[in-house]
Parts: C-alpha cells; structure tokens; sequence
C-alpha cells in the first residue's frame, strides 16, 4: 500500500539556469523563503533574504521591492510612534526602535544594500502568505506589519484576484526593469493562518494561487509548488511544529531535497556534500578541545576551508 502521494517531478517547471555557486539568490516574503534561506546559508550560496524582515501580503512585497528599486530615503514623516517606540508600517518590528535616527538608518542603509544586491541577482524567489491586508486609517496606506497598534485604527479586507495580479506584475516589472537577466520564481507559502478561520485561510490561498498562475505565464517567471507539497504530499500533522501551522523540520528538509533535486545544477552536488561535511565538522564538540586528536580534527577543517575558498570563493 502506498499511504502517500508523492509530488511528480512533472508538476515542478524547469529553470531556465539553474542555481549554482556562480549564482546570486534574493527571497522576499513568507516563511517559506526563510527556510530556504537558512538552506541557502547552510551550503553557503551567495544570496540575502527579506531586506524588509518577513512580509506576508503582496503588496507588502511590492512596497518593498519598488523602494529598493527607486533607492528611496526614509524620514520621520514615513514612521509611527506606538508603545515608545517608532515603527514603519512597511517593516517588521525588528527595524523598530526607540531611537529615531537607529530606525531610519538601518532603513536606509538596507536599501542602498538592497539595491546593489538586486541589481546582480540570477534568481529571485518572492513567497505569499495571505491575500488579507490591514489598511491603516491614519495614513491611508496598506501596510506590512500593524506593530500590536490597537485594531480600530486598522481596516481588514481580502485583495481581490485582479488587484493581486497588478501587484505581482509591478513587482515583476520593477526587478525586471532593474535587472533583466533575472529569473522569477513564485511561490505560495504552505502556512496557513488561521487567525483569519479556515474558510478565510482558503479563500485567501486559491485568490493568490489563481493570481500566482496568471503571471507565471504572462511572465515567463517560474513556479516552485511548496503550498502543493505539504499540503497535498505530507499532508499529515507529523510533518508539522507543535503549533500546527509551520512546517517541521523533516518537512522543511523534504522541500530542500525537492527544489536541490529540481532547481540545483548537478555540477554543485560535490560542492554541497564538502560545504555539509565542514559545517557538520563545525558543529562537532570534543569531550578534549586540547587533545592532538581534535587538534588535528580542527586543521583539517581549515585546510577544507581554504581549499573552497581558493576554488570556489566560499567564505566560511
């Protein structure tokens, strides 16, 4: 008996190049490109996730994208002051702070990065979360991050397909405009948010999923089926972290293997497996740390390191 249904390669669309050592990698968005990230980090791919810490809606991702592609300056006048200490409604908490000037200056300071990373990027990986959106009163504005500000001064609503389809397609335009030798890659993160209900959650989902599938085509970009792949191959609450929500580490391992064996050029498997035997020689903690033993163990890491830094210009 076979108790699951395997995703078919057949479904996962074929890059045009695929990633490499050689390659520059950008994700925005969800959790998703978080944990491909943290993969990307692990076997030392040259690649930068979320300038904007994690963003969930469209829009939010396209905020982001347009102020790195135009290089615009943030001031006060773009901030809230809440609970003491400033916000911007465009990022995560974490470029919040009770000090003005440490808020816009790793803002700004974000964006020139941002701008010169975007404009070298092979590939760039954007990952939706929901279609629901928060409209601040105040400033008239849709925003990424509400920062715990009481809920009367917000407006809930869903974004309807087509508005989702004139988000990513700015999106697209404005990287592609940037950088047109870049390929686009879309994906619907499999998280879902019950916070809205489940009837909410799903209606979410499919007006993204409808909209991802729209600009795929018009665009030449290229989907990656995380959503379809713990939702419809592991779907079992044993692939599933204690909240029932977020992916677990096997299931995170398990999307890895899917896009390595999909979207990873084969030349770079060598490379892979001597990046993992170095971190995991990293990790490795001697009962003896002055032993001859484990001192040797450390210089053969280090003649490893080098070794990929001259061939191939991995930093460890």
């Amino acid at each position: 008996m076979n108790f699951r249904t395997p995703i078919n390669t057949n479904d996962i669309q074929k890059l045009i190049k695929k990633i490499n050592y050689q390659s520059k990698i950008g994700l925005i968005g969800s959790c998703f490109v978080e944990n491909i990230g943290a993969k990307l980090s692990y076997y030392k791919f040259d690649h930068f996730v979320n300038p904007y810490g994690i963003l969930f809606n469209p829009i939010a991702i396209e905020k982001s994208v347009a102020d790195i592609v135009q290089k615009r300056v943030y001031t006060k006048s773009d901030l809230v002051f809440e609970n003491e200490r400033w916000h911007s409604l465009h990022h995560h908490s974490d470029f919040s702070n009770s000090d003005i000037k440490q808020i816009l200056t790793a803002i700004n300071d974000t964006i020139k990065k941002s701008y010169q990373a975007l404009k070298g990027m092979s590939h760039v990986i954007l990952t939706f979360g929901t279609a629901w959106v928060y409209h601040h009163i105040e400033t008239n504005q849709l925003v990424a991050n509400c920062h715990k500000i009481p809920q009367k001064n917000f407006i809930k609503r869903i974004l309807s397909v087509t508005e989702i389809i004139k988000s990513l397609q700015n999106s697209i335009q404005l990287i592609q405009e940037l950088n047109p030798e870049v390929q686009i890659i879309l994906s619907l993160s499999p998280v879902r948010h019950l916070k809205d209900g489940m009837v909410a959650n799903n209606q979410s989902k499919a007006h993204l999923l409808t909209a991802i599938h729209q600009v795929i085509t018009e665009f030449q970009a290229f989907y990656f089926p995380s959503y379809e792949i713990v939702m419809d191959d592991l779907r079992d609450y044993r692939f599933y972290a204690s909240d029932m929500l977020h992916p677990n580490q096997t299931a995170i391992e398990y999307i890895w293997d899917i896009f390595k064996n999909n979207w990873i050029s084969d030349e770079s498997y060598p490379i892979l497996d001597q990046v993992d035997q170095i971190q995991k020689g990293l990790q490795h903690r001697s009962f003896d740390p002055k032993s001859e033993q484990h001192i040797l163990f450390l210089e053969k890491i280090k003649q490893q390191q080098e070794s990929l830094l001259k061939s191939h210009a991995i930093q460890f």
